[in-house]
């Protein structure tokens, strides 16, 4: 398993939306880190761009990282919520976008993938068919999925995954969920990783809330093989991130699960659209294309109060610092809480 092969047991998220950049794919490759491309929301044109891109810059496996399609839900679903935010779209001089269904080009980008031979391909929101993954192997993929649960975890490895991401609900972003709903249960990381090591036997990697060397050195005693980083990753130069999410990662406002902004759950900063307008259906992808234009006025106007501001609940502690040193802080400060734990687990060591 390329796992295996990491010098260092840290693995760059894929922060779809505009953060994920090639440049700050390669800095954590050359690191000595694992990192992914996003191809979400993406065109298939622009992710075989950023593959070339990255290529050019390092010569390391990398991964690139596809959303599974949703289903589909009538527009009764999400027309009451439409109406509520109309006058969002006003006050930014912009009419709200089509709230159409689509699949984000996920056959094709899978055929691209397929096509590059790319060295590892994750999947978020779903897991694929069983000839999708065999299509994959047969091109030297290796095949992450992201799980939420152990009957997801259960799923994607009879389907043939051959890692998966756990993530708990102390994650920044979109849930990984296989499907939204309102009555799941959510599980921390570290009830995540139990549960999922008492079903499964592939590898994991741990997501959801870590922002320190010692929090990666607490997923590795927990049976992770690599941790899974993405908020920490917002503030590094190399990072797409907007200005106005940039500066509210290095204030210290609550974050919470919100539908608000795309209609499928996600963790972010609080602001004033994400508190008034609490009331969004599951309905993603259509809820993410209507505020669109919200959202790219607001990112011009650099207002924050209308932006989603992804991000984990340990965000506070992210600086902002090159990606390659935070790779490399981020191995020493697991070493150092590794020989630490050591340290205090004196007598508790098995002999």
């Amino acid at each position: 398993m390329r796992l295996d092969r990491l010098r260092i047991p840290v693995v760059q998220a894929p922060l779809a939306g505009g953060a994920s950049t090639p440049a700050l794919t390669a800095a954590v490759l050359n690191a000595g880190g694992f990192g992914f491309l996003a191809a979400g929301y993406k065109t298939p044109e622009a992710v075989a761009a950023d593959i070339a891109t990255l290529r050019s810059l390092t010569e390391a496996p990398y991964g690139l990282n596809i959303f599974v399609p949703d289903d589909d839900v009538d527009s009764s679903t999400f027309a009451p919520y439409l109406s509520e935010i109309g006058g969002e779209a006003d006050r930014q001089g912009v009419a709200l976008g089509v709230p159409r269904y689509d699949d984000d080009s996920f056959t094709a980008k899978v055929e691209l993938a397929v096509s590059e031979r790319v060295p590892v391909v994750s999947f978020t929101f779903g897991c694929p068919e069983t000839a999708d993954i065999g299509r994959l192997h047969e091109a030297g993929s290796e095949v992450w999925v992201t799980v939420t649960d152990p009957n997801e975890a259960q799923a994607a490895v009879a389907a043939g995954a051959d890692v998966l991401v756990a993530q708990g609900i102390e994650a920044g972003g979109h849930r990984g969920c296989f499907v939204d709903r309102e009555d799941r249960e959510d599980y921390g990381l570290l009830v995540l990783l139990q549960l999922l090591t008492a079903h499964v036997s592939v590898p994991l990697v741990a997501s959801g809330g870590i922002g320190t060397g010692a929090a990666v050195a607490a997923v590795l005693a927990a049976g992770a093989c690599a941790a899974q980083i993405g908020t920490a990753f917002l503030r590094c130069p190399e990072a797409g991130t907007s200005a106005p999410h940039r500066e509210a990662l290095s204030g210290q406002g609550r974050t919470r699960l919100t539908r608000a902004f795309t209609g499928r759950s996600a963790r972010g900063i609080e602001n004033r659209f994400l508190l008034e307008h609490s009331t969004a259906p599951v309905a993603y992808p259509q809820i993410h294309h209507a505020t669109g234009p919200l959202r790219a006025a607001a990112r011009v106007a650099e207002d924050p109060d209308v932006v989603n501001l992804w991000a984990g609940q340990a965000y506070p502690l992210a600086d902002e610092r090159p990606a390659a040193d935070l790779v490399g802080a981020l191995a020493h400060d697991l070493a150092t809480a590794l020989a630490s734990a050591s340290g205090r687990a004196g007598g508790a060591a098995p002999g």
